[in-house]
């Protein structure tokens, strides 16, 4: 169990996207918790170990959702393959200018980041039939951090689990969410004691081989190219072009969602510190827009 915590802590404190995957609308292979009529949120699940031949037992990616004057733009970026994103090009110009105004259109059109692992669904009351069966997870940087937080505990009274183990080294996780400021909070989630997810090997055995594949939801073949992200972006901003930070203030008085000529930038700029907006668990909003989008 040493050798592969371990791993796996390495894996987490290092990690960094690496793909994309298809809406997950359109996926029926992708499982999400659901709110009942007093807005929370309850279910159980195993996280699956990695998938035959693959790296880690979870991937993860970056996009961006927003609404503009041209419709919505919902899109994987192309950061998570470490390649130059229109997006991302845009928000560097405009966070690089130091107005705080440009600032603002930044964070909104900031990277959400995405985690996905594999899953049995041991309880779900909103759709019990979603029970006893392998699905792919989002989840966001909630989850993700209590999955750290079981492999490298904060104190020396407790002790380290493998969540991705299904023997006696796992544990079943305990998701439960709660409505706060209008987003999907997932503080009071939690690890049971760690035990088998089942006492028969060869029904273990049958789980494990259910898994899906995740090599495959970060595919670079998922992605866009980036003439073609450039040219929904742009349709879904409008096309004012400005070539000074003065001029791209006075535009976003009359055109929010001005467009600037860039010169090349290779990511956008770090906004997790004193001014960046608070750390919320987003992928369920996320969902939601990418719904109304394909409605429209």
């Amino acid at each position: 169990m040493s050798s592969s915590l371990d791993k796996l802590r390495a894996a987490m404190e290092t990690a960094s996207p690496t793909g994309g995957e298809k809406k997950s609308f359109n996926d029926d292979t992708l499982w999400k918790p659901e709110l009942d009529k007093t807005g929370n949120g309850y279910a159980v699940v195993r996280f699956l170990p990695t998938p035959e031949g693959e790296e880690m037992p979870w991937v993860s990616y970056f996009d961006h959702g927003f609404q503009g004057p041209g419709g919505w733009y919902i899109e994987k970026s192309l950061t998570t393959l470490n390649k130059q994103d229109p997006v991302s090009e845009y928000n560097s110009t405009l966070w690089n200018t130091g107005i705080e105004a440009n600032k603002e259109i930044a964070r909104k059109q900031k990277r959400r980041l995405h985690y996905v692992s594999n899953v049995y669904v041991i309880s779900d009351p909103k759709n019990p039939d979603n029970e006893g069966k392998v699905f792919k997870y989002r989840f966001g940087k909630k989850i993700f951090e209590a999955l750290k937080e079981a492999i490298s505990p904060a104190f020396a009274d407790e002790k380290a689990i493998n969540p991705f183990d299904l023997r006696d080294e796992g544990a079943n996780f305990k998701i439960k969410i709660r409505k706060v400021d209008g987003y999907w909070n997932y503080d009071k989630s939690e690890f049971e004691n760690p035990a088998p997810l089942f006492a028969d090997e060869a029904k273990l055995n049958s789980t494990f081989s259910q898994v899906h594949s995740l090599s495959s939801v970060i595919a670079p073949s998922e992605f866009k190219t980036y003439e073609e992200l450039k040219e929904k972006f742009e349709r879904v901003i409008g096309s004012v072009s400005t070539s000074t930070a003065e001029s791209v203030a006075e535009d976003l008085e009359e055109v929010p969602w001005a467009n600037v000529v860039t010169e090349t930038v290779a990511s956008e700029p770090v906004m997790q510190a004193a001014e960046s907006t608070p750390q919320v668990e987003e992928d369920d909003a996320m969902d939601y827009f990418k719904n109304l989008a394909n409605e429209s």
